[in-house]
């Protein structure tokens, strides 16, 4: 603030030779200078055996940003606009007669500026879960939208909203309900729809199955409520290109982890795996995340088919057959012979009626126990087959 003296009639102010004055407020106000900186269920099918001891574990008709310089530049224009600034407030204040104090070091801006870009640039987001002995998390459900008549996409609340869940490819996380009568708690793994990178928040896709408590009880809560968390899971690691083609033979809600892994797939433009998909339901409005599937279907339509299965299907049912899955079906529509198998994988996941079909059941989340059903029948070996 220039001072009163200036103003005396005794002392009348000498004309000093102006030049424009930086517009200041343009290039300096707060909001600029943050925008630059900143720039720079299957669940309830599963048995409860299928569970870890201590919740810490993991068609053939296809064809075939580095950090922003702009920073460093704001800094420089923000260093020589202050400059100016204090320049030409000590050359007024000293024609007035008045000392002005010193203008900032240079040096200081510059250092205090290039420590706010690095720790907006290195920051990394933290991960929700850990795993190990982290113990369970209470995460608040935010939201809730009725997909089908049976299924709800749930949204709950990472502690932090810059957390990232920590999730792996592919990984399930342990939930975890105890109510009022129950003796013991209940426990059940549900797989995260969500993407692992997003930031704040998981989604789980529920569906409603009668005398299921768990999934009962999640149908029954309201924005606001809390669930316990823990994991992740780790279940089969993915990596890039890892097979040539997969196949995934999927029942109700076991579509999660199948969409995890597909997500995965394709969001990776380095990773070329092909992938078939087998979904069974009852009708098809329980057909879930068909949109999504619909969606890679159109976009990389030499690498991703869909078919799907009926026990109910309307009159004029044109995406697929009626019935269960049986082995003439997937005879024909898996990627690759028993033989020539080397490198795919063939996935199950879905209610125990489907595995005792289709594969067998695992003796227990380390265990897949051995290769039976439709796949053994067929030739394929246990090596070829994961069960979620």
């Amino acid at each position: 603030m220039i001072s009163r003296h200036v103003f005396r009639a005794a002392q009348p102010l000498k004309q000093v030779r102006k030049s424009p004055a930086p517009n200041l407020q343009s290039h300096l106000s707060p909001s600029r200078l943050r925008a630059r900186f900143a720039s720079t269920n299957y669940a309830d099918q599963v048995p409860k055996e299928d569970l870890p001891s201590d919740f810490s574990q993991p068609i053939r008709h296809y064809a075939s940003q580095p950090a922003r310089s702009g920073a460093s530049a704001t800094f420089l224009y923000t260093l020589g606009a202050a400059a100016v600034a204090g320049g030409g407030y000590y050359a007024y204040s000293s024609n007035s007669g008045s000392k002005a104090p010193s203008p900032p070091q240079p040096s200081a801006i510059a250092s205090a500026a290039k420590e706010k870009a690095a720790e907006t640039i290195s920051s990394t987001p933290n991960k929700a879960f850990t795993g190990g002995d982290q113990g369970f998390l209470s995460l608040k459900l935010e939201s809730v939208e009725q997909v089908s008549h049976n299924t709800k996409r749930m949204r709950f609340s990472l502690p932090d909203s810059n957390d990232v869940s920590g999730m792996q490819v592919a990984s399930a996380l342990i939930t975890k309900y105890k109510g009022p009568e129950m003796e013991k708690p209940v426990i059940r793994p549900y797989t995260p729809v969500s993407d692992e990178g997003e930031r704040g928040y998981l989604d789980l896709l529920v569906k409603r199955y009668e005398g299921g408590p768990m999934s009962m009880h999640l149908h029954d809560m309201a924005p606001g409520q809390r669930l316990d968390f823990k994991g992740p899971i780790p279940k089969y690691p993915w990596d890039e290109n890892k097979h040539d083609s997969i196949a995934m033979i999927a029942g109700g809600t076991g579509i999660t982890p199948m969409y995890q892994l597909t997500r995965a797939i394709f969001n990776n433009p380095n990773d070329k795996t092909k992938v078939t998909l087998i979904f069974g339901n009852l009708t098809e409005e329980d057909i879930l995340l068909k949109s999504e599937f619909a969606d890679l279907e159109n976009t990389y339509p030499q690498r991703f088919r869909a078919f799907y299965l009926l026990d109910n299907p309307p009159e004029d049912w044109q995406s697929g057959t009626k019935g269960h899955v049986h082995k003439e079906l997937l005879k024909t529509v898996l990627p690759f012979e028993p033989k020539d198998g080397a490198n795919g994988k063939i996935f199950v996941c879905g209610p125990p009626g489907l595995y005792k079909a289709v594969s067998g059941m695992k003796k227990s989340p380390q265990d897949q126990g051995e290769l039976e059903g439709m796949l053994k029948e067929l030739g394929y070996e246990k090596e070829q087959v994961y069960k979620f």
